[in-house]
């Protein structure tokens, strides 16, 4: 199956100068936003789509093993998920819930809070029977919070104990497994939400991958919440992105440079991945170390790093399905949502994946 076959049944082709937000809208039953992880990890259903042809292919995600050739290189976001919803008592009375964002330093964390106009600076917060105290000491825009914490013993291990996986707000079950909402690979602390698209692999798929020749490394982006955040503004060009800090040493950038030169692909794993690549190239090369970006992909936007994509399925209007559209086109992949939703494929976070090259 082309996606120009459905284009031509239900999409006008068109070429615009300024995107409306509406021009990324699909209708999605909400059957289809997957609640729970599939067991194992590697269950999920993998629609391939060739950019140049257009052409659709329903496989398993275990089939990526055929899709990547020996000499590309595959690039995973190794960032893991902090367990960052806090339920605790504030001194004044009262309930109160924090959600960390972001970690400046020294215990310090810009925060969402709820009910937030309780949360004024100086306001105290105790979670775990006092086990952890936050402390609010600075307001920011958007309603978020500067918050400091005091603990007993090391503040990543109380964390763990005593926070909740900050699961997104259109999943309604709770998660039996806090482990599923972290990748295999995860191994540097500090995303508010899960690099979802690397949910799928399995120790034994990378292994395999590796086996047949494909390179792979990591890069280190932490989610924030932003991701989930709508774009409010009718245009997108008004919209503002969220800034997000990344990490890229030098093994992998030097791994990425060789691929290119010696003509292989270089695959990111989610959107998080592909930002990262396209936002450290400079000059002709990937820059090393830590940085931020707020770049904003969208169509009209020319990729300098990536040559293929593994995504899940996204939400309607979102940035992440404007970045989708900027690597195979806005048409092809409203199209291809078109046949996701036809052939039942599952969205959002725990849903299925695309592979697009």
């Amino acid at each position: 199956m082309r996606l120009l076959d459905i284009i031509s049944r239900g999409y006008r082709l068109e070429i615009l100068d300024n995107y409306k937000t509406s021009d990324f809208d699909f209708i999605l039953p909400e059957q289809l936003i997957a609640q729970t992880p599939l067991y194992p990890r590697d269950a999920s259903r993998l629609m391939q789509v060739d950019r140049a042809s257009g052409s659709v292919t329903h496989k398993q995600f275990p089939d990526l093993l055929d899709l990547l050739q020996a000499g590309d290189c595959l690039v995973l976001n190794n960032s893991k998920v902090v367990p960052a919803r806090l339920l605790g008592h504030r001194q004044s009375g009262g309930l109160a819930e924090i959600l960390l964002l972001r970690d400046v330093g020294n215990q310090t964390w810009e925060c969402l809070t709820r009910p937030g106009r309780k949360t004024r600076v100086g306001a105290t917060v105790s979670f775990g029977d006092g086990r952890l105290i936050g402390t609010v000491v600075g307001e920011l825009e958007d309603g978020m919070r500067l918050v400091s914490f005091s603990c007993d013993g090391i503040f990543l291990e109380v964390l763990e104990s005593l926070g909740e996986m900050p699961l997104p707000p259109y999943i309604h079950e709770k998660l039996a497994d806090k482990s599923r909402y972290q990748t295999v690979y995860a191994a540097q602390s500090g995303s508010a939400a899960a690099p979802t698209a690397g949910l799928h692999f399995t120790p034994e798929l990378l292994t395999q991958i590796e086996q047949r020749g494909v390179s792979v490394v990591f890069v280190t982006l932490h989610v924030g919440l932003g991701t989930f955040r709508p774009v409010k503004v009718d245009t997108i060009a008004e919209h503002s992105m969220h800034t997000e800090y990344y990490h890229i040493d030098a093994v992998t950038a030097q791994t990425i440079e060789q691929t290119k030169q010696n003509g292989g692909r270089v695959v990111a794993v989610g959107t998080t991945t592909c930002r990262t690549l396209e936002s450290a190239w400079a000059d002709g090369r990937l820059q090393t170390g830590e940085r931020s970006t707020n770049i904003f992909m969208t169509p009209g936007y020319s990729f300098k790093v990536v040559d293929g994509l593994v995504t899940n399925f996204h939400l309607p209007q979102s940035t992440l399905i404007m970045l989708v559209s900027a690597f195979m086109g806005r048409e092809q992949t409203l199209a291809a949502y078109a046949l996701a939703i036809q052939e039942r494929y599952r969205f959002f976070s725990f849903g299925d994946a695309m592979i697009i090259l």
